[in-house]
C-alpha cells in the first residue's frame, strides 16, 4: 500500500515528473509519426518511379517494329510480353487494342483522349505514369510510353497491390520499431528525469519543513541546476525577510506588550496617589487647614505628573503614527545662545558651562530640537548634585555634521543599562526618578527626533564620573535649504 501511495504521489496527474515523461513522450511520438509519414511517401514515390523505370527499360528491350507491326491473334501477343503487365497500343483517331491481358495485373484500364493527348505531347524517352483505379475499383499503376515516329502510344498497366505490399510492411516494421523505441526511452528516461528532478525533490521537502517555527531552514543552493540554484538564493532570501519580518513582529508585540504595562503602571501611580487624598480629605481632613493644604499641594503635584506623561505619550505616539518634522537651514548656534537663561534657570545653583562655536548650522525643526536639548539638559541636572553639579553644553562643526553635546559629573551610568537607554520606561533608578517626576520618556523622545533629523545619538559615562550625550546632526551642503520629512 505505502508502494502504491508513493507511485500515484510520483505519478499524480498533476505530477511534474509525469507531465514531463508524457510531454516528452508526445514530442517523440510525433516526431516518429512524422518520419513515418515521410517515409512511406517518399518510399511510395521511390518504388513507383523504380517500378516506371523498369517498365519503361523493358519496354526499350523490345524491338520496335514488334510494337509498329505486332502480330496478334485474339488478344494473344504471339511476340514477347512484360511479366506481370498488361499491355495496350493506342492509336490514331482514339483506337484502342489490347495486346496482352495479364489476370494478375487486372483488367486493362481505358483513359481519357486528354491524358493520351498529354502523353503524345512528351518526349519519348520521358515516362507519362499514372495511378488510376480499373472497373473493379483495383489500383492500377499506367505507363504510357511514345512510339516514334507515328505518333502511337504503348500502354503497360500493373497493379499497385506488389507495391502496397512492400509499403505496409516497411510500415509495419516501422510501427514496431518506433514501439520499441518509445518503450526504451522511457525505460531511459525515467531514471534520467528521476535524477533531473532530485534538486526540486530535495527544494519541496525542505519547504514542507518550513512552518511558522522553522524559518531558519534553507534550501541548498549548490545542486549543480543553474534555474533550481537561481529559485533557492531567491527563496533563501524571501525567508530571510520573512523570519526578519517575523522577529520585528514579535519584538514590536514584546516593546507593545511592556509599553501598555509600563505606561499603565506610570498612569496608575499619580491616580493612586490623588485617590488616597481624596480619600483623606473626606474622611475630615479638609476640615483641617494644615492637611488640606499638604493634601491638594501632593494631589497637585500628582495631576502635573500626570500631565506631562500623557503629553510625553501622545507625543510618542505623533512620532510613531506620523514621523514628520520641517526641515530648515537654522542657527544652531542662535538656539543654544535663546536658552542659555532658561537652562540655567533650570541647573539651579549647579555650575552650567558653555562652549559654543559661532554659525553652526543644520536643516533642523527648530522647536523639537528645542525640546532635545531641553530633555537631555533636564536629564544632566537630575542626575547631579544639586550644589556641586556641573553640567557643559557645547556646540561645534566638523566638515560634515554639527555637534551638540551635553555633559555632567553627575553618578554616571552602569555599562549594563547603557544598551536600554532609550527604552521607552527604562529607568536605572526608579525611586530617585519618580520622585523627579520622571517616567523613562525623555531618552526615547530625544531618540526619535534625532532620527527624524537623519542624525544619531552617543552617550559616554563613567559610574562616578558623569555622562556625555553627544547628538551628530548632518550639516547643509548648500545655503537655502529646505525640505519636508
Amino acid at each position: 500500500m505505502r508502494v502504491w501511495e508513493r507511485f500515484r504521489r510520483v505519478f499524480a496527474p498533476r505530477s511534474l515528473r509525469l507531465q514531463l515523461l508524457s510531454r516528452s513522450l508526445f514530442i517523440l511520438a510525433g516526431l516518429l509519426l512524422l518520419i513515418g509519414v515521410l517515409q512511406y511517401v517518399f518510399m511510395e514515390q521511390f518504388m513507383i518511379k523504380n517500378k516506371v523505370a523498369s517498365v519503361q527499360s523493358q519496354f526499350f528491350s523490345i524491338p520496335l517494329d514488334i510494337w509498329l507491326n505486332p502480330n496478334i491473334d485474339n488478344g494473344r501477343a504471339r511476340g514477347p510480353f512484360l511479366p506481370e503487365a498488361s499491355l495496350a497500343f493506342v492509336g490514331p483517331g482514339d483506337s484502342f487494342r489490347i495486346v496482352t491481358n495479364n489476370p494478375r495485373a487486372g483488367s486493362v484500364p481505358r483513359l481519357s483522349a486528354e491524358e493520351y493527348g498529354e502523353a503524345l505531347a512528351r518526349e519519348q524517352k520521358q515516362p507519362h505514369y499514372l495511378i488510376v483505379k480499373d472497373d473493379k475499383g483495383i489500383e492500377q499503376l499506367v505507363v504510357l510510353q511514345r512510339i516514334a515516329p507515328r505518333g502511337r502510344l504503348a500502354q503497360i498497366s500493373t497493379s499497385m497491390g506488389p507495391i502496397r505490399d512492400v509499403l505496409l510492411s516497411q510500415l509495419w516494421t516501422f510501427l514496431a520499431l518506433a514501439a520499441a523505441a518509445l518503450g526504451m526511452g522511457v525505460a531511459a528516461f525515467l531514471p534520467v528525469l528521476r535524477r533531473t528532478l532530485v534538486p526540486l525533490s530535495n527544494m519541496i521537502e525542505t519547504v514542507e519543513q518550513i512552518d511558522a517555527g522553522k524559518l531558519d531552514e534553507r534550501l541548498p543552493v549548490h545542486q549543480g541546476q543553474l534555474e533550481i540554484d537561481r529559485l533557492s538564493r531567491s527563496f533563501n532570501r524571501m525567508l530571510e525577510r520573512l523570519e526578519a519580518s517575523f522577529e520585528t513582529e514579535k519584538e514590536a508585540k514584546e516593546q507593545m506588550r511592556r509599553f501598555i504595562a509600563d505606561a499603565s503602571h506610570e498612569l496608575r501611580t499619580p491616580l493612586t496617589s490623588i485617590h488616597g487624598f481624596l480619600e483623606v480629605l473626606l474622611r475630615g481632613a479638609a476640615q483641617k487647614p494644615d492637611q488640606l493644604d499638604k493634601a491638594l499641594r501632593s494631589m497637585y503635584g500628582e495631576s502635573e505628573r500626570l500631565n506631562k506623561l500623557v503629553r510625553d505619550l501622545l507625543l510618542l505616539a505623533r512620532l510613531d503614527r506620523h514621523p514628520t518634522v520641517d526641515l530648515k537651514e537654522e542657527s544652531l548656534s542662535d538656539i543654544v545662545d535663546e536658552m542659555e537663561p532658561q537652562l540655567r534657570l533650570l541647573a539651579g545653583r549647579r555650575n552650567v558651562e558653555f562652549s559654543v562655536q559661532p554659525d553652526v548650522s543644520a536643516c533642523i525643526d527648530k522647536d523639537k530640537i528645542k525640546q532635545v536639548l531641553l530633555n537631555l539638559f533636564h536629564n544632566a541636572v537630575q542626575h547631579t548634585d544639586p550644589a556641586e553639579g556641573t553640567v557643559r553644553v557645547s556646540l561645534e562643526q566638523t566638515q560634515e555634521e554639527a555637534l551638540l553635546t551635553v555633559q555632567d559629573n553627575g553618578s554616571g551610568i552602569p555599562e549594563e543599562h547603557v544598551p536600554r537607554l532609550f527604552e521607552r520606561f527604562y529607568r536605572i533608578d526608579s525611586s530617585r526618578a519618580r520622585i523627579y517626576g520622571g517616567a523613562g520618556l525623555g531618552l526615547s523622545i530625544t531618540k526619535s527626533i534625532v532620527d527624524l533629523h537623519d542624525g544619531t545619538i552617543e552617550v559616554s559615562s563613567r559610574v562616578g564620573e558623569g555622562s556625555s550625550f553627544t547628538i551628530r546632526l548632518p550639516v547643509p551642503t548648500g545655503g537655502g535649504q529646505q525640505a519636508d520629512k
